[in-house]
């Protein structure tokens, strides 16, 4: 591609770089300079103005930009995203409907490397999406781009995006309780806000005392394609009480504890196949915990096993929760009292 600043006489058929004021509006960049574009250009005082002149063998940034969108997502329906139209070189991708996005992140890292002008951003791995949320955009930055930059780009980046959309039907929420004190709402409700986002509906809420024995015997009942336990004490060990009710129940623990706070006390685990998470007390805050991760992972048919838990770490410290009874921050140290100096004459 050629760019540069060039006589008036010697720009039509060019694109024009940068917007350019004019008595009666302006000429906006991107254009493709025409005669009468040249004559106000003139009429205003310009002699020059900076164009883009595409070459043989190059593209236009639209053209490469739906291009290299279709090749990352060549069947938008089986991918669940939504291919949307292109304009001044950018094309975004957005979700079809509720779920997780699929990125094969070392494709995109490769791509981004062909050439400067060739972009793809995307939002996290396994990020979920509400119906519409922006996947990804594609932008070309030049005006033009070489064709075997873009031809390389799309083989580098097919198929490279796709959501995965909710399998679970239904869930069932099983939250024990110590005494007779009401229990409240809340974790029922929270529950319930946090499968709605993924078009899962809670089929059932079971209230069963805080005992090995009546739990067990509530998860052996259940049927459902997900059961969330929700303990009224905090599970603090693979032996305390839920994960010791799921194995009694002839389940068996996956993986407790998660580098991810907070969400550190979830426990994941599986009942003739069904999927059992035991929910960290966090859970009753509708803000993002370690459990959001799991449980979004296991409604969208990702498999997550204990090595995937433990990789959370990095990225793991999440903002911190007004109602988490020990706060990260401690209280601020009381300063040092002020101590009053004097000026010691120096010796001659």
């Amino acid at each position: 591609m050629i760019f540069g600043a060039v006589p008036l006489d010697q720009a039509e058929g060019a694109i024009l770089a940068h917007s350019e004021p004019l008595p009666g509006g302006r000429l906006r960049k991107g254009k493709v300079l025409d005669g009468a574009d040249l004559r106000a250009l003139a009429d205003a005082g310009h002699a020059m103005v900076t164009v883009a002149r595409l070459e043989p063998g190059d593209m236009d940034e639209d053209t490469a930009a739906l291009a290299l969108a279709r090749a990352l997502v060549p069947d938008p329906a089986a991918a669940n995203l939504s291919v949307q139209a292109v304009g001044t070189g950018r094309v975004n991708i957005t979700a079809a409907a509720p779920g997780l996005v699929r990125i094969d992140a070392d494709a995109i890292a490769r791509l981004n490397t062909i050439d400067p002008a060739i972009t793809v951003a995307t939002v996290p791995p396994l990020h979920r999406m509400d119906a519409g949320g922006m996947v990804a955009t594609v932008k070309i930055i030049a005006y033009g781009v070489a064709v075997s930059a873009v031809q390389a780009a799309c083989a580098t980046g097919a198929n490279a995006l796709s959501l995965s959309r909710p399998t679970v039907t239904g869930a069932v929420l099983i939250e024990t309780q110590v005494g007779a004190a009401p229990l409240g709402d809340k974790g029922r409700r929270v529950t319930a806000e946090r499968l709605a986002r993924l078009d899962v509906p809670l089929t059932d809420h079971i209230l069963v005392p805080h005992d090995e024995a009546p739990l067990a015997q509530a998860l052996g009942a259940a049927e459902t394609g997900l059961i969330l336990i929700l303990t009224a004490s905090a599970t603090s060990d693979i032996r305390d009480t839920a994960p010791a009710a799921l194995v009694r129940a002839g389940g068996r623990v996956e993986h407790f504890g998660m580098p991810v706070d907070p969400g550190n006390l979830l426990f994941l685990g599986t009942l003739c196949s069904t999927p059992v998470i035991g929910l960290p007390g966090c859970a009753r805050s509708p803000a993002l915990n370690g459990a959001d991760w799991v449980l979004e992972r296991i409604v969208c048919g990702v498999p997550v096993t204990a090595a995937d838990i433990m990789a959370m770490g990095v990225g793991g410290l999440l903002k911190e929760i007004p109602s988490r009874p020990r706060p990260r921050q401690s209280p601020a140290l009381p300063t040092s009292p002020k101590v009053a100096y004097r000026r010691v004459p120096s010796r001659a």
